[in-house]
This record gives C-alpha cells, structure tokens and sequence, in this order.
C-alpha cells in the first residue's frame, strides 16, 4: 500500500479531533489525563502508549492540542463489510500511516513517520506492534527506538487505561465506562546517537521504553511478541475443540 504524503494534511482530521468524535469522547467517557504537560507544545516526538483496544487510538489524540499521526497497522485500512469500510475510511481521512507486515513495507512507513517527525510533528506508535491479544503489556519492537535515534527526538511512554473493558476485542461497539491516560516524562536516547544501527542498542532503548509503559500502564508484562501470544492462543483454543469433538 502506497502512502499517500498529502494525505497527512488533512483538515479531516481537525473536524474529528474538534468537530465530532472528539468531543463525543470527552462527552461519553469523561477521559481523565495525568502528565499531559510532558507532550512538548512544539517540536517533534514520539508517543508510544500500550495498546489494548480500537478505542486507544481516539483516546491517545485528546490528550494534546497537537495534530498526531498514528502507525497503524495496514489491517485497518483493509476491513471488509460494514465495520470494515467504517474503520478504513477513519484511518484514511485522519492521515494515518498504515504499516504492513515485512521489512521493506515497515521501512516504508517508518520513512513516512521520518517526514513527519522532520517538520516537528508527533507521531504515536504502539511499541508492540500490534494490539494486545490478552489486555497485558507484550515485548516491544525496536521501530520506536530505530525512529527516535534516526531523527534525534525523545520518546514519550503512555499508559492507557480502561478502554479495554470499555471495548474488548470481540465487541464492536464501545459500552460505557471511563478511561484514562498517563503520560510520562520524554525519554532521551541521544546518548546512543551514534548506535542507531546496533541491534542490542536497539533492544535496550526499547526494554527501557517498555518498562515505563509497564509501570504508566499497570500492566504486567509477558516477555514475548504479542503475535505470538496470539498464535499460542489460537493453538490452544483449536487443540481444546479438537478435544471436545473427540471426546463428544
């Protein structure tokens, strides 16, 4: 999938944020925020919250007054029937980046949020990568890490809380409920600024990122790749019908 640059200029995005969803959100869910004065009121950086439900990406945007371009992940951009066609054309008309599985596709959208960040924009991405199959913090991938030291900004951890119980994966319709955020202090990795290619550099600027998220968030953190949670999940739910068919 192509990205398309002009598309990240929106007004679309404006008439969400202040227009319509926006507020709906205040309005319904009542959204508290601690440490929004830590998301800088100028220039560029990186907001990297844990992701446990759809909702995270309308909630993240109301803690500041800045314009923020979500990685989102290319599925949301390729939904079938109803739900599907609601979902793609949000992300579309609000300028988000879709990242699609694959190093040289992740390259690209990475380069996509390198422009972003080079005009002093906020990009937001989820460090795991992808949404939590289970509601705990999983390890992180080193795209936030390889972003930050690539174009010299610090990393804001986000804990998001509450919009898993308010929007459970298999729900398609948020309930009510409150939800919230805290955001921590910007992280500063310059001091590997000459790293950006280590790979065990790589990994410990990212376990750092991860551990603020965990301790924002309240989460407990499982030390593996969310998707591969998700695929022992699978596993044991397709070995546990097997079971009940024989034994039936």
């Amino acid at each position: 999938m192509a990205i398309d640059d002009e598309r990240l200029e929106t007004p679309i995005y404006w008439l969400l944020r202040y227009g319509s969803l926006g507020p709906l959100i205040n309005l319904v869910y009542t959204p508290w925020v601690e440490g929004a004065e830590n998301i800088p009121t100028s220039g560029a950086a990186i907001l990297a919250p844990n992701h446990i439900s759809f909702m995270d990406s309308m909630v993240v945007p109301l803690a500041t007054s800045r314009r923020v371009t979500f990685l989102a992940k290319a599925e949301y951009f390729e939904g079938k029937g109803l739900k599907g066609m609601l979902i793609r054309n949000f992300f579309r008309s609000a300028g988000q980046i879709p990242v699609e599985r694959g190093t040289a596709r992740a390259h690209t959208a990475l380069s996509a949020a390198s422009k972003v960040l080079k005009t002093g924009g906020l990009i937001a991405i989820y460090p795991e990568g992808t949404r939590s199959p289970t509601g705990l913090l999983y390890k992180g991938r080193t795209g936030v890490a390889r972003l930050a030291l690539e174009n010299h900004v610090p990393v804001i951890p986000i804990g998001i809380h509450g919009t898993r119980e308010i929007q459970p994966p298999e729900r398609n319709m948020p309930k009510l409920g409150r939800v919230g955020l805290r955001i921590g202090k910007p992280l500063d990795f310059s001091k590997y600024q000459d790293q950006k290619d280590d790979r065990l550099v790589l990994r410990t600027i990212t376990d750092e990122i991860m551990q603020n998220i965990k301790e924002l968030s309240e989460s407990q953190y499982v030390d593996m790749y969310a998707e591969e949670a998700r695929r022992l999940i699978a596993q044991e739910k397709r070995s546990k019908h097997k079971d009940a068919k024989t034994e039936g």
